[in-house]
């Protein structure tokens, strides 16, 4: 049985942010340094590419004992058999949770994006497996960001697994581990760097001090 452990570093692959590295090159590179999970969001391939690409991601996941989510659709996860699917808020109107469970099976994972403590409040009540809330700060993937001052009653009344996303790097970490953060999912912050293992590492270093307590503060 797949399951989310605390302090897991888990990375949005998205080749249109990727400054023309390929999805696989990342996963390897990001993989090398310490992420736990991976997620295929790719918004501009067909449906053969997508299949194509989730399978070669899912098998190099499977040799490196990490979880390979597919976003959005529990077919393509089905398929390639990844190790769960991703699904926003609109995704759910198409595949309902208990539809997703059957495609998956029960071994697999869900997961399910939220935007606000509504949402969350939702999200846990139904068979998920955990809930990505944000953003949290600034991000060119979003318009908007809801800020940090809801992170401690998001962890107060969560009911499932939560990593916080939306414009995370090194130099605002600290100050969402300082509230009780046990997740976080990031995007360009390690895609776009320039020493991919190194930048995973940082982050997963930093998770990992967390982790053994007390915190201690990040040296640049």
């Amino acid at each position: 049985m797949l399951k989310i452990d605390d302090y897991s570093l888990y990375l949005v692959i998205s080749e249109e942010y990727g400054l023309g590295r390929g999805a696989v090159e990342i996963a390897k590179l990001a993989i090398s340094g310490g992420v736990d999970i991976i997620q295929m969001r790719e918004k501009n391939k067909d449906r053969d590419e997508l299949v194509k690409l989730a399978c070669e991601l899912s098998s190099l996941c499977k040799k490196k004992r990490v979880i390979f989510i597919v976003n959005d659709n529990p077919l393509i996860a089905r398929e390639s058999d990844a190790s769960g699917v991703h699904l926003g808020q609109e995704d759910m109107l198409k595949y309902s949770i208990s539809e997703t469970r059957k495609i998956l099976g029960k071994g697999k994972i869900i997961g399910v994006s939220t935007h606000s403590l509504a949402e969350l409040k939702n999200a846990g009540e139904e068979d998920i497996d955990y809930i990505a809330y944000g953003p949290i700060f600034p991000t060119k993937t979003k318009d908007y960001f809801l800020g940090t001052k809801d992170i401690k009653e998001v962890l107060r009344i969560a009911k499932k697994p939560v990593f916080f996303i939306g414009g995370i790097d090194l130099s605002n970490l600290d100050e969402i581990l300082e509230q009780g953060v046990k997740n976080i999912a990031v995007i360009r912050s390690i895609i776009q760097a320039e020493d991919i293992i190194v930048m995973a590492r940082n982050f997963k270093d930093r998770l990992e001090r967390e982790k053994r307590g007390p915190s201690q503060p990040y040296e640049k």
